[in-house]
């Protein structure tokens, strides 16, 4: 993710790595990274889900989940992506890589705008604008706030992904959305965002670790 976004970002600068980007020009490095991890993301994605999944309530292995009618549960995750491929190819690999893309472009622009955005507000008001004096608690807070960032723009997204991957009898994704649509008009409007809770709940711890260990890392590599 950082290496592919730092590769779209020194792109953007034209060779001047000493250029300030605007957030737009941010944005937009993020969002190519989120097309380039959308490739990576639904793979693995898709055998996690297969794997949380593939058990019903009753203890049995449901089959759709399963991706087959073999009701011989997965061992773990090789197991899983070569049954997957051995019975669908590449194709069933990549189930729901077009909603995946939708999901990610749009998170990873904003994840990394939001992350830019409040440590440059931080150190607007703190440090005279210079972000490289930021202390370890405002970095803290502008990875926890991007956390959250990351998750708003694409969180209906991440549901018709999880139930399109979890689900075999949807044979594309518009299919799987006019489902939940239907449940959404039949009062049931939340099914957009199920889940949403814990999932913000980690994103802000676990968002605010990754950008400061990230940031820690490329001081020690520029030897400051």
């Amino acid at each position: 993710m950082f290496a592919a976004n730092g590769t779209f970002r020194r792109m953007l600068q034209g060779g001047d790595e000493t250029k300030t980007l605007s957030l737009i020009q941010v944005g937009t490095a993020g969002s190519m990274a989120g097309g380039v991890m959308a490739f990576v993301n639904c793979p693995v994605e898709l055998l996690k889900v297969k794997l949380q999944t593939q058990y019903g309530p009753s203890g049995g292995v449901v089959a759709a989940a399963a991706g087959s009618n073999v009701t011989k549960p997965y061992t773990g995750v090789l197991d899983a992506g070569i049954r997957t491929f051995r019975q669908q190819g590449m194709k069933g690999l990549y189930r729901g890589m077009d909603i995946t893309l939708l999901r990610e472009i749009p998170s990873y622009f904003s994840y990394f705008v939001t992350y830019e955005g409040t440590k440059r507000i931080l150190a607007h008001f703190n440090h005279n604008g210079k972000v490289e004096d930021l202390s370890t608690p405002e970095l803290l807070l502008a990875g926890g706030v991007a956390g959250f960032g990351a998750w708003f723009p694409c969180y209906p997204q991440d549901v018709i992904k999880s139930r399109m991957q979890s689900n075999l009898t949807y044979k594309n994704t518009l299919e799987c959305f006019r489902s939940l649509q239907v449940e959404a008009q039949g009062g049931n409007w939340k099914v957009w965002f199920k889940g949403f809770g814990p999932t913000m709940a980690r994103a802000f711890p676990a968002n605010a670790a990754t950008f400061f260990f990230y940031e820690m890392t490329m001081k020690l590599m520029r030897g400051e």
